[in-house]
């Protein structure tokens, strides 16, 4: 069947306009078609989640200035700090810095740096995102994948050069409690609420996947702290020394199998982990050398206030009847990963299982065999004594946390119901942190007063 010329011209011009964009000099053009469907280009359940956080930006009056200069600026100025719902939050970081310079109460320092980093962290996934449509599919997974939690990262690398490593063991270990059962329970409840007439579905490959690398991390986590109470404390030398060894082989080993999840991911199995499409498909909308300076920037930026949370965390958490295991543990990681954790309840009530799942097991993964295993082998680079032998309290938590929830995925589909038990599940995890005060972590377990000491003796393991 033959269509003739005025046919043709019909279905040409119902056919969409593609969308502008702006160059890095900052002409307009148009997107191709190759461009809008994203040739070489790999979207992450990370990056859609924050995606949904994000407003287009209306570049109709800044096109019409007459200096390239000025409109390469202006635009990326409005792209990378009004291009997000969350804009009105990048006033705390100067609030921050001034409460800093003025010598403020440490609890507003804590508290601005904590609402800077909020903005922040989304921004950075945006800007990975914009750089992987210039790099291709596997570089920008790859930027993806190490810039997912970068914020996690930079605060432990600033509170392991103090010294602070009950901060960096809490913080860690809050970021994948609340991913596991804070996120995913509240996705689970309010997905599950409004589809009430049917249970939600999800393909279980992915979280099969995620769980078994978590439950290698708990297995790797627990170790140390089994070894502590096989042996016999007559050395307490030797066995503080036997479990900082046993902490960073053991990474070593997380490392590896991150590497490989990696490869996974990336490469042999991609397809498991392409994220359902959403309707709201964002395009280029900075040029390569822009999007890496902003990143650049943003990363300068989360590494002061990560300066200024480590630096006030211990006082805040004073001044606030607090103890710092509640407040690394569940207050941090609650306010410092709201934009993420917003995005996946979004996606979760558009019944997109998927990418809610994407989400939060795939930060608590990278977290657990990635984040965690390399502050030990960091720490080890700069002389500071990290190993993974975390209370028994925070490794039953971790466990408990693991199973619940690879427990509430076995069968691929979702309810209300499971939703209401995760968040319980957190809600005891958080209230025994809350009336539960470690005066020091290294000196619990039964091993006695003299364990400190004996860490002392090691320092230069």
């Amino acid at each position: 069947m033959q269509l003739n010329e005025s046919e043709i011209m019909d279905s040409r011009e119902t056919e969409p306009e593609p969308e502008p964009w702006l160059l890095e000099n900052g002409a307009v053009n148009r997107l191709t078609r190759e461009s809008r469907n994203g040739f070489g280009h790999s979207r992450t359940a990370h990056n859609l989640s924050s995606s949904s956080l994000r407003k287009k930006s209306d570049l109709s009056l800044i096109s019409t200035l007459s200096s390239s200069s000025l409109r390469n600026f202006l635009g990326n100025l409005q792209e990378v700090i009004l291009g997000t719902k969350l804009s009105i939050l990048f006033l705390a970081v100067p609030l921050a810095v001034a409460a800093h310079y003025f010598r403020l109460s440490q609890a507003w320092i804590f508290s601005l740096s904590l609402l800077g980093l909020i903005p922040l962290a989304e921004r950075v996934s945006f800007l990975t995102e914009q750089i992987s449509f210039y790099t291709g599919a596997t570089v920008g997974g790859l930027l993806n994948a190490t810039c997912g939690n970068a914020t996690e990262l930079i605060i432990s690398i600033f509170a392991l050069i103090q010294h602070k490593v009950d901060i960096v063991k809490y913080s860690l270990l809050g970021s994948i409690l609340s991913n596991l059962l804070l996120v995913l329970g509240s996705s689970l409840l309010f997905g599950g609420i409004t589809n009430l007439s049917r249970d939600q579905k999800f393909d279980r490959k992915q979280s099969d996947v995620n769980i078994s690398l978590l439950l290698l991390s708990l297995l790797c986590n627990a170790m140390p702290l089994l070894y502590k109470h096989a042996v016999s404390p007559v050395d307490l030398v030797t066995v503080t020394k036997a479990t900082l060894n046993l902490s960073r082989a053991t990474s070593i080993i997380m490392l590896l199998a991150y590497f490989a999840y990696l490869s996974f991911q990336l490469w042999t199995h991609n397809h498991i982990f392409e994220p359902q499409e959403d309707e709201a498909k964002d395009d280029k909308a900075i040029g390569l050398w822009s999007g890496i300076f902003w990143l650049i920037g943003m990363t300068a930026v989360i590494a002061l206030l990560s300066e200024y949370l480590v630096d006030t965390i211990e006082a805040a958490s004073n001044s606030w009847g607090m103890p710092l295991s509640f407040t690394s543990i569940i207050l941090l990681p609650i306010v410092g990963n709201a934009a993420e954790h917003a995005g996946a309840v979004i996606f979760a009530l558009k019944n997109k299982l998927d990418i809610t799942l994407g989400v939060a097991l795939g930060s608590a993964t990278q977290i657990a065999v990635f984040v965690v295993p390399l502050s030990v082998i960091v720490a080890w680079i700069i002389g500071v004594n990290m190993d993974l032998d975390f209370s028994l309290l925070q490794t039953g938590s971790l466990s408990l946390a693991i199973l619940v929830t690879a427990f509430t995925l076995q069968d691929g589909t979702s309810h209300y119901l499971k939703g209401v038990v995760l968040l319980l599940c957190y809600i005891v995890i958080g209230a025994s942190f809350f009336i539960t005060d470690f005066p020091n972590e290294d000196m619990d377990n039964n091993m006695g007063v003299g364990l400190e000491s004996s860490k002392l003796q090691i320092s230069r393991v």
